[in-house]
């Protein structure tokens, strides 16, 4: 790697946490991404990619939630899959201490490819590691465990209110990936932790799968 002998570096994982004796056998698996860096935050100066590989749980074909929504006696099902995004941004900046920013932009050009619904929020953000579980069918965010970093970390379930900015608004509870392939043919996540420079980026498309 033409590294001197007197220069230090570090070795980490794409969520920047450095590679120890103690961690090698924990974080060092197959399929893992490591970053060979001066400091643990070093600024990138290319952009990365990692390749997510996983097998989606048979109730993706069994309770896939389609069933849900065609099944929304007579309403427009539309309004509920928008409401299971915009539920993800309100667990996201449910712990803001300043200005809580949640926005729907309905995109009709092709600045993204195709048309699209784009959710934005000022949230808490996500890691590689919790776009990945996020990616993983019917791995509810309030019962991952073990390996599953979840992606909404320390987030407590609001109290039973009327559907508000202060409560879950999603209605069937059939998860995120469902109601985006609901709407349309791929999604795309953009994010970046609130403690770390970088911005992760995770793509999933029906013409991928």
């Amino acid at each position: 790697f033409g590294i001197a002998s007197d220069e230090k570096f570090v070795i980490t994982t794409t969520n920047r946490k450095e590679i120890t004796e103690d961690n090698f056998s924990e974080l060092v698996q197959d399929g893992v991404t490591l970053y060979l860096l001066q400091s643990v935050d070093q600024m990138l100066l290319l952009a990365t990619k990692e390749r997510i590989d996983f097998l989606p749980h048979y109730d993706t074909l069994v309770k896939s939630g389609m069933y849900e929504y065609y099944a929304s006696e007579g309403q427009n099902p539309l309004p509920f899959a928008l409401a299971e995004l915009i539920d993800n941004s309100l667990s996201a900046t449910s712990r803001n201490t300043g200005i809580r920013s949640i926005q729907i932009k309905l995109l009709f050009d092709d600045s993204q490819g195709k048309p699209a619904v784009a959710v934005i929020d000022n949230g808490s953000g996500m890691s590689s590691k919790q776009l990945n579980n996020w990616a993983v069918y019917r791995l509810s965010k309030f019962t991952r465990q073990g390996d599953f970093e979840s992606d909404h970390s320390g987030y407590v379930r609001p109290l039973p209110v009327p559907r508000s900015l202060n409560s879950d608004i999603s209605y069937f509870g059939v998860g995120g990936k469902q109601a985006v392939f609901f709407v349309g043919q791929s999604a795309r996540m953009i994010s970046k932790p609130a403690e770390s420079q970088d911005v992760h980026e995770l793509v999933l498309s029906k013409e991928d799968f």
